[in-house]
C-alpha cells in the first residue's frame, strides 16, 4: 500500500512538474507532504532533506559563483570573446567554450547571463539573427556542468548517493574524464554542425527592427487652456481609457528625461510620449493637447544623459511571471517606463499594461541608468544589452581566484569535505567583501534549494518502501536478456527523457536510487550507472523547459517549442555515443 500511495503521489508530481501550473518548489513541498501525512515520511525526518551536504553545497556554490561574478572573472572573459572573427562557425565555438569552461566552475545560468549580451551585441553588430548563437551558449552552459562535482546539482546529488552506496563520495574531478570528453564533442558538434540546424528567426537584428519604437515616439504639446496645466504628470490619462507612456519632458530649454510622476505640468510643456495611433488620437482629443508628430528630437534624448533604454529577459524565477505591468505599478513602484515587450521574436501589441509577462519575455524599459541593476535585480530579470550597465563592479579578482582554488584544493585532496570547503569560500568572500551579505543571500536560488530539501527525503521513501527496487525489477527482466552495457545505455536515456520535461536536479534524485538498485540486481559497480545518471540528467537539450537555460534563451532567440530538438536530438544520440563506452572504459563495470 505504501507503494502504491508513493507511485500515486510521484505520477502527480510528474504531471505538475511538466504541466508547470504550480512552480516546480511548490510541487516538491506538497510531495513531501503528501508522503509524510500518510506515514511514508516519518514526521521527525520530513525536512532533514534541508540538512543535507547537497542541500548546503548547492548554496555554497551559487553563492561563490555570485563573488566570482562580482569579481570580473566572466567579464574579463567576455571583453576577449568580442574580438573573435565574424565567421559563425569561429563565433559559435568561441562562445560555447566559454560558457562550458565558466559553468564548470559557477552556476550554469550565472554563466550564460553574462555571456548572453556578448552573443547579442555580436549578432547584432553583423545585422544576422541572434538565433544562431543564443542556443549553442545555452547548450554549452548544461555541457559545462559534466566537468566538475560544483558544476551543476545534479553531479552533487550524485556524489552524496555514491557516499551512501560506498561510503565515499565521488571528488572534485571525478566526473572530469567522461564529463570533459562529453562536453568537447558536445562543443565541437555545436560549433561546425549544431547552429547550422537552427532556424534563423530574421528581422531581430537589432532593438530598433524588434520594437520599431520610432514609430509610436510622438510630441505633443500642453496648451494654456489645457485642463492639464497645473496637474500631475500622473493625471495625464485620467480622462480617458489610454495607454502613454511619458518618455521626456520638455519646459524651453530644459529636458527632463523619464520625468516623475508627481511633476506638475505647465503651459508651453511638450510632452515626448509613446503611444500607439489610437490612443494618441484620443489623449489629444480628451486632453486638448496640439500634436506636434513624430518626434526625432524625442528618439534622441530617449535614453540620454543619467537615463538609459535596455532590454531585459524575464527569468523563469522571475518574481513578475505572470503579473501585468498594472498589477506591478511599475513607474511608482520602481521609477522605470515600460515601453515594448517581445515574444519569441514579435513585439505584442496588446495593451502594455494587459500583458502577463512569461519567462523569456523581452521588455523594453526606461529609467535611471545608477538604478538598473538593483530594480532589475528585484524584478528577476536579466539585462541583454550591455551598454553602460554592468552587474557586479570587476574588483578584487585574484583574492576571489586565490579563495576559490584553494576551497577547491581542499576539497579534491580529501582535507576538508565539499560542503565544507565551499562554504568556508562562500564566508571567506563575504568577509573579503567581494559581496555583500545581501548580494550573498540573492543570489541563493531558494526554489532549487526547497526543491532538493523537500524531493530529498521522498527519495529515500522511494528506497524504504521499496519502490526504486520495484522499478530496478522491471529494468532488469530486460537487463537479463542483454549485456551490462546496454542496461547501462537505458538508464542514461531515461534519465535524459525525463530531465527533457522536469527540473534536472528533481530527475537525479528520482534516478538515482533506481540506478543503485539496477546495478545491485546486475552484481556489477554502481558508479558507472550514477555516472549515466549524472550525464543524463544535464542533458536537457529537446526542449525549452527541461532547464533554465534554455527557457532564457527562447525569447532573445526568437525559438518556437519544436526549435530545440532539431539541435537538441542529434546532440543527446552523440552524448550516448561518447558518454556510454567513455564511462565503461574509465568506470568499468
Amino acid at each position: 500500500m505504501e507503494q502504491i500511495i508513493l507511485f500515486i503521489t510521484l505520477l502527480a508530481a510528474l504531471v505538475l512538474f511538466i504541466g508547470g501550473w504550480l512552480r516546480y518548489d511548490v510541487v516538491a513541498l506538497l510531495t513531501l507532504l503528501v508522503v509524510t501525512i500518510t506515514g511514508i515520511v516519518p514526521g521527525n525526518e520530513a525536512f532533514a532533506g534541508f540538512g543535507h551536504p547537497a542541500v548546503i553545497t548547492v548554496a555554497a556554490v551559487l553563492i561563490i559563483g555570485r563573488g566570482l561574478l562580482n569579481a570580473g572573472v566572466v567579464s574579463v572573459i567576455s571583453r576577449w570573446i568580442g574580438r573573435v572573427g565574424e565567421k559563425t562557425t569561429i563565433q559559435v565555438g568561441v562562445l560555447t567554450a566559454m560558457v562550458t569552461f565558466s559553468s564548470a566552475f559557477m552556476n550554469n545560468v550565472g554563466a550564460l547571463a553574462l555571456l548572453m549580451p556578448v552573443a547579442i551585441r555580436m549578432a547584432r553588430r553583423q545585422r544576422k539573427s541572434p538565433s544562431v548563437l543564443l542556443m549553442p551558449l545555452a547548450f554549452g552552459s548544461l555541457l559545462g556542468g559534466l566537468i566538475t562535482l560544483i558544476g551543476t546539482p545534479p553531479n552533487i546529488i550524485i556524489a552524496t548517493f555514491r557516499s551512501q552506496a560506498a561510503g565515499i563520495p565521488f571528488r572534485m574531478f571525478d566526473f572530469t574524464p567522461v564529463g570533459l570528453s562529453v562536453a568537447v564533442a558536445g562543443g565541437i558538434f555545436l560549433a561546425l554542425v549544431g547552429w547550422r540546424l537552427i532556424p534563423q528567426r530574421r528581422g531581430q537584428g537589432s532593438t530598433e527592427d524588434l520594437f520599431q519604437i520610432e514609430d509610436y515616439i510622438s510630441e505633443v504639446r500642453v496648451p494654456a487652456e489645457s485642463p492639464l496645466v497645473d496637474k500631475p504628470l500622473r493625471d495625464l490619462n485620467s480622462g480617458a481609457e489610454v495607454e502613454v507612456v511619458v518618455v521626456a519632458l520638455v519646459r524651453g530649454k530644459r529636458h527632463i528625461s523619464a520625468p516623475s510622476s508627481f511633476e506638475t505640468l505647465r503651459a508651453d510643456d511638450v510632452l515626448i510620449i509613446e503611444a500607439a495611433p489610437d490612443d494618441l488620437k484620443e489623449l489629444v482629443d480628451v486632453a486638448q493637447l496640439e500634436l506636434v508628430g513624430s518626434s526625432a528630437e524625442g528618439q534622441a534624448i530617449l535614453g540620454g544623459g543619467d537615463i538609459s533604454v535596455i532590454e531585459a529577459v524575464v527569468t523563469p524565477d522571475a518574481p513578475i511571471l505572470y503579473r501585468s505591468a498594472r498589477n506591478l505599478n511599475m513607474r511608482w513602484r520602481y521609477g522605470i517606463n515600460l515601453l515594448a515587450v517581445a515574444r519569441q521574436g514579435t513585439r505584442l501589441t496588446t495593451r502594455l499594461r494587459e500583458i502577463r509577462f512569461q519567462p523569456g519575455d523581452i521588455l523594453l524599459l526606461q529609467g535611471r541608468t545608477d538604478t538598473f541593476p538593483e530594480v532589475l535585480s528585484e524584478l528577476g530579470c536579466l539585462p541583454l544589452q550591455a551598454r553602460e550597465l554592468q552587474i557586479g563592479k570587476p574588483r578584487r579578482l585574484l583574492l576571489a581566484l586565490a579563495i576559490f582554488a584553494a576551497a577547491l584544493v581542499a576539497a579534491s585532496t580529501g582535507l576538508l569535505p565539499i560542503q565544507i570547503a565551499l562554504v568556508a569560500a562562500a564566508v571567506t568572500m563575504v568577509m573579503a567583501r567581494i559581496l555583500s551579505l545581501k548580494e550573498a543571500y540573492a543570489s541563493i536560488d531558494w526554489p532549487v534549494i526547497v526543491l532538493l530539501g523537500a524531493m530529498i527525503p521522498v527519495a529515500g521513501a522511494l528506497e524504504t518502501t521499496g519502490g526504486a527496487q520495484s522499478i530496478a525489477s522491471l529494468l532488469l527482466q530486460i537487463g537479463q536478456q542483454v549485456p551490462p552495457v546496454v542496461t547501462l545505455g537505458m538508464v542514461m536515456v531515461a534519465t535524459m527523457c525525463l530531465s527533457d520535461l522536469i527540473n534536472n536536479a528533481t530527475t537525479a534524485v528520482l534516478m538515482a536510487p533506481i540506478a543503485l538498485r539496477v546495478a545491485q540486481g546486475l552484481g556489477v559497480s554502481a558508479d558507472p550507472f550514477l555516472m549515466a545518471v549524472a550525464i543524463g540528467a544535464s542533458s536537457a537539450f529537446l526542449t525549452p523547459i527541461g532547464h533554465q537555460s534554455n527557457t532564457l534563451v527562447m525569447g532573445p532567440g526568437g525559438y518556437r517549442f519544436g526549435d530545440y530538438w532539431r539541435v537538441g536530438l542529434p546532440l543527446e544520440i552523440l552524448i550516448v555515443v561518447v558518454g556510454l563506452p567513455l564511462i565503461v572504459l574509465v568506470w568499468g563495470l
